[in-house]
């Protein structure tokens, strides 16, 4: 039986007290796509399970919760996941064409997988306690946006408890799904990196990189219609 130790202080009451209000928002705004930095630290069960119980009450459609979460500290495994993401890194950056874009892209670090503890993978499940779902009759895609939702419960959590979280998204899932023996019809969604780190940066790495910048707000507002300013 796995022991969840959920924080003592949290309550149900409808009112945030001030400094959980700037605990939320902190989480937010400091949450960072970690790469490196990783130390050689195990992350205790009870904090990895507080982090998936947090995954596990993030909102579902038709609360169906349509997540698994496979926990990998196997060497070896991860390894393979490497090569893995080695294949589809080599193959992704035969597509940019500006030679100087492909040289800043493959100096980019974009993985952790074998300097992080623990990886997990979180899969989609659209079948269970199908085939009806509420909710999924018109937009059958809610169940995919489910599991993104418990992705970044599970981002938030980790952040709070002080430990990095890196999506690993340069990887072919189908050669994922054989290395993990995923069965069929369920789909890998994430393959996450985690593990305490030496410090958080303050800018994202691929904003620092000056690859992309975040948008304004304002550029991404639109009231009532699309395209109204």
């Amino acid at each position: 039986m796995i022991i969840i130790n959920r924080p003592a202080s949290i309550s149900m009451d409808d009112d945030f007290l001030p400094e959980e209000k700037r605990g939320v928002y902190k989480a937010i705004y400091s949450r960072r796509d970690v790469r490196a930095h990783f130390l050689p630290k195990e992350i205790p069960d009870d904090v990895l399970f507080r982090i998936l119980d947090a995954a596990h009450h993030a909102p579902s459609v038709g609360f169906s919760q349509p997540w698994n979460f496979i926990i990998i500290r196997d060497k070896g495994i991860k390894a393979r996941v490497k090569e893995l993401f080695m294949q589809e890194f080599e193959r992704s950056s035969s597509m940019i064409e500006d030679e100087q874009r492909k040289k800043k892209y493959l100096s980019l670090k974009l993985e952790g997988i074998m300097e992080a503890p623990v990886n997990i993978c979180v899969t989609y499940d659209p079948n269970r306690f199908g085939p009806f779902i509420i909710g999924k009759s018109s937009i059958p895609e809610t169940g995919l946006y489910s599991v993104c939702c418990a992705i970044q419960n599970l981002w938030l959590a980790a952040r709070a408890e002080g430990i990095g979280v890196g999506w690993v998204s340069i990887l072919s899932n189908d050669k994922l799904k054989e290395v993990l023996r995923i069965p069929e019809g369920i789909v890998p969604i994430a393959y996450l990196c985690l593990g305490y780190v030496t410090h958080f940066e303050s800018i994202p790495d691929l904003e620092r990189a000056g690859w992309l910048s975040r948008l304004p707000l304002e550029d991404v507002l639109y009231f009532e219609q699309w395209g109204n300013k």
